[in-house]
């Protein structure tokens, strides 16, 4: 049986690289598949791969920095489905490499509306419409846990996705609902391509490639697995048991 059968899940930023990945795992899984994203040729590009390899998927442009179409995002989910069992926080955007005290201003403004403000919202947005077994899956990055010169808004934006998903995993234990965030490493995408221009991007795993870790927290057999930071680069088929499923952390 495939692990996602049933399962009503949402990736924004389905449009390309890791959410695109992860949206085509889900719906090889069995899962019925909500992208979103800016680019509204982008997001119907995946779900054309989605639809010719059997799967489910449709795809809602929306900008999660704008409330009105979180809004509508979600009242899309609960029209088409009812619920939502699994939501991926993909979707963020790069800033510029600057030290702090160098920072546009409104590129700061931007970064954490898109990285972190935007996840608040849309993760808010959702919760009526999650049950227990439901699975939060929050990405975020190296330098959201271990802070780097130069890395500004971005680095800042991934640190507080770190702490919304401690909170959020805290507060929805009782309800049954886990909160995970996930490291994906380097990998093949526009975005590491951006912040590393000289690095060989054949030295690097494709999106595909991390995707396993987002099937397991998106499947039953992570349930109990909350509150725990991810690394997908160092998961394997066959990682230890740890607080009632299987886990690796960092």
């Amino acid at each position: 049986m495939k692990q996602l059968a049933g399962k009503i899940t949402v990736v924004t930023g389905g449009g390309s690289g890791i959410g695109a990945a992860v949206a085509r795992a889900f719906a090889r899984e069995g899962a019925e598949v909500a992208m979103c994203g800016r680019r509204a040729q982008a997001l119907e590009a995946t779900r054309e791969a989605i639809a010719s390899a059997g799967g489910t998927a449709v795809a809602v442009p929306a900008d999660l920095t704008r409330r009105e179409d979180v809004t509508r995002l979600v009242e899309a989910i609960r029209e088409r489905f009812g619920r939502l069992d699994v939501l991926v926080n993909n979707a963020g955007i790069l800033g510029v490499h600057a030290p702090i005290a160098e920072y546009p201003e409104d590129v700061w403004e931007a970064v954490i509306a898109a990285n972190l403000t935007a996840v608040f919202q849309l993760t808010k947005a959702s919760l009526p419409l999650m049950a227990r077994g439901g699975s939060i899956i929050n990405v975020s990055s190296s330098v959201g846990r271990v802070g780097r010169a130069g890395w500004g808004a971005y680095a800042v934006s991934k640190f507080g996705v770190e702490g919304l998903s401690q909170v959020l995993a805290d507060e929805l234990r009782e309800r049954g609902i886990r909160v995970n965030t996930v490291n994906p490493g380097g990998t093949r995408t526009a975005m590491r391509a951006t912040a590393y221009p000289d690095e060989d991007p054949t030295t690097l795993p494709s999106p595909d490639d991390v995707t396993p870790i987002f099937v397991y927290l998106a499947s039953d057999e992570s349930l109990g697995v909350t509150g725990r930071a991810f690394d997908a680069r160092d998961w394997n088929a066959a990682p230890e048991v740890v607080g009632g499923g299987r886990s690796r952390s960092t």
